[in-house]
């Protein structure tokens, strides 16, 4: 257990005598009922089998902050790094801060920010590993980083940034709750350190002593609808209409009077220019993504059009399953979606613990997805690798892995988008992430399999089908487009900022995006109608794949580094994005106290995969895989 010091000051001691029954949100406080099979369980706290005698320790404890009080010293941030031995560029808990007025009435307001335990932690459900566990003591969102294997899925679903990628070690940790302290009864060390009295901690909904309110609103604080935090504010000094940040985002916080609360408004920073920034967009952290979604829907498309083409139609593809250009294009196929999984595999901080994605089918789209697409690539490489021969058996089985993978691929793309359909990013919760992907499938797919099957046949009425199917797919996407810009203008939202870089940061790659969709929906309607002789046809179509791909790749790639997360302000150095890119582009990052770091993918560790084959027990792995398919 924690060793609590003989000259340990009073105001390091937990204070709460009484509670209340429920929290603001209707939920019980109390986790456990007397004699549940959760009470009386240790926590193993340094492989210590004692258990705490906090008398509150079943209810839900939570973080109070007073930001009258608040001075910005980040005592917290310090107290908490070295509690938990953090690196310089890991921060458990972060002091950002918004600003208002100008001179002589200028106004800044701190935020201590950390992990909230929240009644409805999204990072527990989207983590597709099980790393995430809420505790019925204290009611701790604890979370164990020997389980994650780095995908940062979490960092997304968090509207607070709590969970910390850590980019050397490729593995996500944050905030514990200091359950060792709490155990002895002592508050956690970043409250201790608190200079100015703001950070308070216990049971939610009490009020500390000498304190008289305890809301769930401040400028900068996303809505608590998304988790339902467990943070409670005080902020009785008057606040300006408007609160901007000093950080690189283009966001400023204006009051609604009717609605109580603040709401995130644009700001152009960056006024109205537009640039091109290549570079940023097509080499950015995420073009693993880029390349895997791409893929992997280019894939299906074109597979898909091979399994339905029995439907009036498609005669002209169904002619292909049965020429000489079938095994040959799935190969293709089957390289390029083998390339694009192996690039967001060793996206991850640990690639070698890649099984692991499929341990929380229950809850997370993305565990659903991985299982999905991977089924679909392994049907897919039954169906390649059977279509080699022309028995009847080995044709029986190779329409048994197409119905299959047409089914496991369509369920992983329909989870692709629920995965990227995230309050937490404004930006892509909107139906349009299901249009993009939707529309990619159909125009990616039929304008591949042109590509690998229009130079070299002979057929008239294979080139006007498959430009019509993707001039749907095109279709689609645009309208897609046009309609989640017109959304995204007009919300009070941070997809507002989103839009506002897309259009300035990126202007002219968006502008260029926009000239390509357009030429490519063009150039697919003239083929469709014009049937066009097949040496022109040849030319026209490998044209139109590349204004095709061009387009999904800048849109895609836009879809990644425009996106901005309902995150907390951070200040003018720390917890900035844009300074951070800085640091990175002129060597400040090499000076460890900066607090930024080079990202490091570490190479594949086949020797650790082995030994943790070996060092599993068979019954373990029965067991787990038993689990898994029975959603445990």
């Amino acid at each position: 257990m924690f060793e609590v010091r003989s000259d340990e000051p009073k105001y390091a001691f937990l204070w709460d005598k009484e509670s209340q029954k429920k929290n603001r949100y209707g939920e019980n406080i109390e986790l456990t009922e007397e004699g549940n099979v959760l009470r009386d369980v240790s926590l193993n706290i340094n492989d210590d089998d004692g258990i705490g005698e906090n008398p509150n320790r079943y209810k839900q404890h939570g973080f109070y902050f007073n930001a009258d009080n608040c001075i910005g010293c980040h005592a917290c941030e310090a107290a908490c790094s070295e509690k938990n031995d953090n690196p310089a560029h890991i921060s458990f808990r972060s002091v950002g801060y918004v600003e208002g007025g100008t001179y002589p009435d200028y106004q800044r307001l701190n935020i201590s920010m950390a992990c909230n335990h929240c009644d409805d932690p999204v990072c527990l459900k989207g983590c597709p590993t099980r790393a995430y566990t809420k505790y019925a003591e204290y009611g701790a969102v604890l979370q164990d980083p020997d389980i994650c294997f780095g995908c940062g899925y979490c960092t997304w679903v968090c509207p607070y940034n709590a969970p910390q990628l850590d980019p050397i070690k490729g593995e996500v940790s944050k905030c514990n709750m200091c359950v060792d302290r709490l155990e002895v009864g002592l508050k956690p060390s970043c409250v201790s350190a608190c200079l100015g009295n703001a950070l308070e901690f216990g049971v939610i909904e009490n009020i500390p002593k000498n304190r008289t309110e305890a809301k769930a609103e401040i400028p900068g604080f996303p809505t608590t609808d998304i988790t339902q935090p467990n943070i409670r504010f005080q902020q009785t000094v008057p606040t300006h209409r408007e609160m901007t940040r000093t950080d690189g985002m283009p966001l400023k916080y204006h009051r609604d009077d009717e609605a109580g609360k603040f709401v995130p408004q644009l700001d152009e920073k960056e006024g109205r220019k537009r640039h091109w920034n290549w570079k940023k967009l097509l080499t950015s952290h995420e073009s693993a993504h880029v390349i895997f979604t791409l893929s992997t829907q280019a894939v299906l498309g074109a597979f898909l059009l091979f399994v339905f083409s029995f439907m009036p139609g498609l005669e002209a593809i169904a002619a292909i399953t049965s020429g000489s250009l079938f095994v040959p294009a799935l190969s293709i196929m089957f390289v390029l979606l083998t390339y694009g999984l192996f690039k967001l595999n060793m996206h991850l901080g640990k690639p070698h613990r890649f099984y692991r994605g499929f341990n929380n089918l229950k809850h997370s789209p993305l565990s659903r997805e991985i299982a999905g697409v991977s089924a679909f690539y392994t049907c897919f490489m039954g169906y390649v690798f059977l279509s080699f021969f022309s028995h009847p058996i080995t044709q029986t089985f190779a329409s048994i892995c197409a119905v299959l993978g047409a089914i496991s691929g369509l369920l992983g793309v329909y989870y692709m988008v629920k995965l990227y359909q995230i309050k937490a990013r404004p930006f892509w919760d909107h139906w349009q992430t299901a249009t993009s992907f939707g529309g990619s499938l159909l125009s990616l797919g039929g304008a591949l399999l042109g590509l690998l099957t229009v130079p070299f046949t002979t057929s008239t009425e294979l080139l006007p089908t498959l430009a019509l199917i993707t001039l749907v797919g095109l279709a689609i996407e645009i309208i897609g487009h046009i309609f989640h810009t017109r959304d995204m203008r007009k919300t009070s939202s941070e997809g507002v900022a989103s839009w506002y870089i897309q259009t300035t940061r990126f202007g002219k790659s968006w502008i260029t995006r926009n000239i390509l969709l357009s030429a490519a929906l063009l150039l697919s309607v003239t083929i469709s109608l014009g049937s066009p002789k097949l040496l022109v046809a040849s030319y026209l179509w490998i044209a139109l794949f590349l204004l095709v791909l061009c387009a999904a790749v800048i849109s895609r790639s836009l879809f990644f580094v425009t996106v901005i997360p309902t995150t907390m302000p951070g200040a003018f150095f720390w917890k900035n994005k844009q300074f951070s890119e800085h640091a990175l582009e002129t060597g400040l990052a090499e000076m460890e106290q900066v607090g930024v770091a080079h990202e490091a993918h570490h190479p594949f560790k086949w020797d650790e995969l082995l030994d943790t084959i070996k060092t599993t027990p068979l019954t373990d792995m029965v067991r787990q895989t038993k689990d898994i398919i029975f959603f445990k």
